[in-house]
């Protein structure tokens, strides 16, 4: 099957670039190119780490432990903000920021949110306490420090976090950007619970109860400016957030608006598509992410392949059509196969050292813990247990039908034609689509941000 080729050559490159890093960091475009000059940038935590947390635990390790080596740059570049904790850069190689002062990348402080989920989801599944009194404690830390400092109560009691830019730097310079204000709220509580568990080592960094409760009383109170459109990537990144009326509603918002001119758009488009109902969408964005390279979709590969949209193929297997979500540290399962797909197996390392396989068919899941202690995780819904005694089997409740929803035009994803019924009975492979007609390409906002910085506005009378 050509996604099932297409998701093995992304893991591969993703574990070419990620698997032996040893302490250094993984560039966008890995080990395939010049593009981007060798530098990293956020998506490297927000796309690559939480794949291979669940495939390669040892390499995100090392990939957070060369963040953790560049924390006193990241401490300079907020002191020279005029802030305290760390800001890391937003692009960068050996941890000084890289880009010239623009607002797209000096106030992408959303780069903290990445490194800290990053580091929280590798300590839940590894429960590495070597690593996390080390590295873990302090990333946490430095980086709820930066927003606790950014940040201010306003006369309503309400934590806001003013002047940032989100992950569309498109529109730079937002008050409460809905993508970054959960997050941060993420990072407080993820900073105050290490400290509860390591009292030494939050005393020798100079934390004490009345900083802790400070970045708990912040979470408790941020913003989230509900009455403005919401922004897609929050809906996965900080589902916690949001309820299923309020994620549909969002999605067939932006749905709507959105022309995907960042290499990153489908794959969270494809897992929000999935969870809100729209699995046949979901699919096509699959493929849209999977084939990107392979395609040369973009006209640009000679460049290097996009790591972090081949990670994020990997992830619509697993987050959309498999369900997996992991906020609070439960891990829970709402699959969904679109009917082009009749089965999706994969099996991950999870909390507790363990290693769980899931295997979805269109009506049932089996959940076998290969090795490991017995796990609880949420499958639609519903707690469950799962041991090493036998496969664990549950029905998977139908796809409700929705009306497919409308892109502006000329960003519909192609369609993925669903597999025809053999005389036997068994699927065929779909056809490979064909390619598109040479055209323009389209602007892309992860080309013009990672090239040549927009200049300073000249200062003004």
């Amino acid at each position: 099957m050509e996604l099932q080729r297409a998701v093995r050559f992304a893991l591969f490159h993703t574990l070419q670039a990620g698997a032996r890093g040893e302490r250094r960091p993984i560039p966008a475009k890995g080990l395939t190119g010049p593009g981007y000059d060798g530098h990293t940038f956020w998506d490297t935590e927000a796309f690559v780490l939480p794949l291979l947390t669940y495939t390669r635990p040892r390499s995100v390790s090392d990939a957070l432990r060369w963040r953790h080596q560049t924390l006193d740059l990241a401490r300079e570049r907020a002191r020279a903000l005029g802030l305290r904790g760390a800001a890391f850069p937003w692009r960068t190689i050996a941890g000084e920021e890289c880009s010239g002062y623009w607002p797209a990348g000096t106030a992408a402080f959303h780069i903290n949110a990445a490194i800290a989920n990053a580091v929280e989801r590798y300590q839940t599944v590894t429960e590495d306490e070597t690593f996390e009194r080390e590295a873990g404690v302090e990333l946490l830390v430095e980086t709820a420090r930066l927003w606790r400092s950014l940040g201010r109560h306003d006369s309503a009691g309400r934590f806001r976090i003013d002047g940032v830019t989100g992950p569309d730097e498109d529109s730079a310079i937002a008050e409460n950007n809905v993508y970054t204000n959960p997050m941060a709220a993420r990072n407080l509580r993820a900073a105050a619970d290490a400290a509860a568990r390591h009292p030494d080592v939050a005393e020798h960094l100079g934390v004490d109860d009345e900083e802790a409760a400070s970045w708990r009383d912040a979470a408790q109170t941020i913003l989230i400016p509900y009455d403005e459109p919401l922004q897609v990537m929050a809906l996965f990144f900080a589902g916690e957030a949001f309820t299923a009326e309020e994620k549909a509603r969002d999605f067939a918002y932006y749905e709507q608006l959105t022309v995907r001119d960042s290499s990153l758009s489908a794959c969270i488009q494809a897992i929000v598509a999935a969870e809100v109902g729209h699995v046949e969408l979901a699919y096509d964005y699959f493929a849209e992410a999977a084939l990107l390279d392979l395609d040369d979709r973009e006209h640009n590969t000679r460049d290097g392949v996009h790591i972090a949209s081949l990670a994020g193929a990997c992830i619509i297997a697993l987050a959309a059509f498999g369900g997996l979500r992991d906020h609070g540290g439960m891990l829970a399962f709402t699959p969904r196969l679109p009917p082009a797909l009749t089965r999706i197996a994969f099996s991950l390392r999870v909390p507790k050292n363990t290693q769980l396989r899931i295997d979805n068919e269109p009506t049932q899941s089996t959940y076998t813990l290969l090795t490991g202690e017995p796990i609880d995780i949420h499958h639609h819904g519903q707690p469950l247990r799962v041991t090493t005694d036998h496969p664990t089997r549950c029905a998977t409740p139908p796809t409700p039908t929705l009306e497919r929803p409308t892109q502006p035009p000329g960003r519909e994803p192609k369609r993925r034609r669903a597999p025809a019924e053999r005389t036997n009975g068994s699927p065929a492979a779909p056809a490979r689509p064909t390619a598109p007609a040479p055209r323009k390409p389209a602007r892309r906002r992860s080309n013009r941000r990672r090239g040549r910085p927009k200049p300073p506005p000249e200062p003004g009378p």
